[in-house]
């Protein structure tokens, strides 16, 4: 499922145009973003958990050349799939 069908569903699920409904989705990502970029945590109940982790610096190889080059450390983020979910799944 990619974005516009997102929006195409949640349209027709919350029975809303499909302008609103891509502004409730824009609104949610931007939240979850804004989050995220404060190093927040955004828990949405039944469905998961989105963090911020500390990547630390490594070492790495460039696959072309076999030239070791250092990557730097960074933060990324990660998701954690509620028990609702997986139950769901499952």
């Amino acid at each position: 499922m990619n974005k516009t069908e997102l929006i195409e569903h949640i349209a027709q699920q919350a029975d809303i145009s499909k302008a609103a409904a891509a502004r409730a989705l824009d609104a949610l990502v931007g939240g979850v973003k804004t989050t995220l970029k404060k190093s927040g945590s955004v828990s949405i109940v039944g469905f998961g958990t989105f963090t911020v982790t500390k990547r630390p610096a490594r070492s790495g190889r460039n696959p072309r050349t076999g030239a070791t080059i250092k990557i730097k450390a960074a933060k990324v983020p990660k998701f954690r799939p509620g028990k609702a979910l997986k139950d769901h799944l499952n």
